[in-house]
């Protein structure tokens, strides 16, 4: 078999798994949604797991990643109310790094159509735009530190750039992991009932969402202004 024909077939099989985990989850969403509503019943049914709750853990946290039913927060928050800061940590950036993982060679593997489409529908050209620059690198990092920043798409996106995975996976783990032990500090604290700290790490988390949410177009601005100059 040539080997076009086989990156096509592998293409379909690929597109039509995807397809599937998309309805599977299309399905159950409304139960997705209602047993991450509480920490507590989440507590219960991933401990109800045994041996396999942490799996069960990263699993959320690579659902949200790939197709983000539910907001990333959540999942990571429940990891530290359920394991502690350490476990926590640890399980939620496991699934954080593989659904990146996921959507990143998936993305190398079905090429740029499926993501361009998904842009172009949502109206973020200036994603692919920034693909160009020079500095792409620095704006992965930038936009994956700061809350409030649109983030699930950029894993899309540079996938679809010659971007070395070990250099993309580092730029990922440094952006995001502060804020993810924030956020499973939260969950810590919440259940030792350390209200005090919660509070502190709370407004913290807060004020860094606003501040993102509100310099967000300032930032694209900033970074897309340069002319092109190769990718990264």
């Amino acid at each position: 078999m040539a080997p076009s024909r086989k990156i096509f077939i592998g293409r379909i099989s690929l597109l039509i798994l995807a397809g599937l985990a998309v309805a599977l989850m299309l399905k159950y969403l409304p139960d997705i949604l209602e047993l991450t509503a509480s920490f507590d019943e989440f507590r219960k049914y991933v401990l109800s797991s045994g041996k396999w709750g942490p799996v069960i853990l990263s699993l959320f946290q690579i659902l949200q990643t790939v197709i983000a039913p539910i907001p990333g927060e959540v999942v990571q928050i429940a990891g530290g109310y359920i394991y502690g800061v350490t476990l926590g940590t640890v399980y939620v950036t496991a699934g954080m790094l593989l659904g990146s993982a996921i959507a990143f060679y998936f993305t190398r593997f079905m090429g740029g159509f499926l993501v361009g489409r998904l842009i172009e529908k949502k109206k973020l050209k200036w994603m692919t735009d920034m693909m160009e620059r020079k500095n792409f690198s620095v704006f992965l990092f930038i936009f994956f530190l700061i809350p409030g920043l649109p983030k699930d798409l950029l894993v899309y996106i540079a996938g679809l750039t010659p971007m070395k995975p070990l250099r993309f996976f580092g730029i990922l783990l440094a952006g995001r992991l502060p804020w993810l032990i924030a956020s499973v500090a939260v969950g810590s604290n919440i259940y030792q009932k350390n209200y005090t700290s919660t509070i502190i790490l709370s407004v913290l988390a807060l004020l860094a969402f606003v501040l993102g949410f509100i310099y967000k177009d300032k930032l694209i601005h900033k970074f897309g202004a340069g002319k092109s100059a190769g990718r990264s």
